[in-house]
């Protein structure tokens, strides 16, 4: 069974403000004071802005999107993540921005390799959003990402 992830993550009132004009922006909140804007279909075609959006390596990025972002990241940190996997392989990336640049990343755990000993791009994403995980569990967890396996399920 597979599990895919691409979605824009920042504290709940962060998410909130800068989602109000946006209509096709569903949120989902996570636990430890951040929420989860899943990049569906719809918020994609909403925040394209026909450009080619690969100039951070990710895979669902819209093109301009990453300017909002950084607009928004004047309030608090914003995250953008993606995550593939099927049967227990694939990968992650995650960038952070904060004050309107980027403060962490891009950041990328390709297919078949180990995460860093700082832990996985998302995890790394989700700690310098203020997530603290407890003994025994990394940030991805803290915050319940193994709860969906898809990412329109957390609007559902």
């Amino acid at each position: 069974m597979g599990y895919g992830l691409q979605a824009v993550i920042a504290g709940r009132g962060v998410l909130l403000a800068a989602s109000r004009d946006l209509p096709a922006a569903r949120l989902a909140s996570l636990g430890q004071g951040v929420s989860l804007m899943p990049m569906t279909d719809a918020l994609f075609d909403s925040v394209a802005d026909g450009s080619d959006g690969g100039a951070l390596g990710f895979w669902r990025l819209p093109g301009g999107f990453e300017k909002i972002l950084a607009d928004w990241s004047t309030a608090g940190p914003v995250a953008y993540v993606e995550a593939e996997y099927f049967g227990g392989v694939g990968e992650q990336r995650a960038v952070v921005w904060d004050g309107g640049t980027i403060a962490l990343g891009p950041l990328q755990v390709p297919e078949g390799l180990p995460f860093p000993p700082a832990g996985s791009a998302i995890s790394q994403a989700l700690r310098r959003l203020g997530v603290v995980a407890s003994a025994g569990e990394d940030e991805f967890s803290a915050v319940g990402l193994d709860r969906h396996r898809h990412g329109e399920a957390w609007i559902a």
